[in-house]
């Protein structure tokens, strides 16, 4: 149960770029990132929604499931946005290093102008009375 968890709001990023509104750019960037960072994919889901009131592009939300965990990703091209959250467990080695290179590939992908990164540590055991 226990891991990291890492979340990263992004700003700044190109509302053109592909991974910001197709469906298939985005899924094949993600299990890219996932293979490259040493993690096992077991299931995705991505969904393009529609577009934004007034027209433009419209935002994609992909998940990946994980055998070490899950990984989203929800991206805003009308605000040039993109969420990203990421929680890699650590049952049987220490996945800490797999889940900070799977962020940074993504992140670097988008290229935001801005990012906001959060980390979490998850599961730890409670102190000994």
């Amino acid at each position: 149960m226990q891991g990291l968890h890492l979340t990263a709001d992004l700003r700044g990023c190109d509302p053109a770029a592909p991974v910001m509104h197709d469906p298939a750019a985005l899924r094949a960037l993600c299990l890219r990132a996932v293979q490259q960072a040493g993690l096992q994919a077991v299931g995705e889901l991505f969904h393009r929604f529609a577009p934004p009131p007034g027209g433009g592009p419209a935002g994609v939300t992909g998940v990946v499931l994980l055998a070490e965990s899950h990984l989203a990703v929800h991206t805003w091209p009308e605000l040039g946005a993109v969420t990203l959250d990421a929680y890699v467990c650590n049952l049987g080695e220490d996945n800490s290093a797999k889940a900070e290179a799977l962020m940074a590939s993504l992140q670097a992908a988008f290229a935001p102008r801005q990012a906001d990164r959060q980390a979490l540590q998850r599961g730890r055991s409670a102190p000994e009375p």
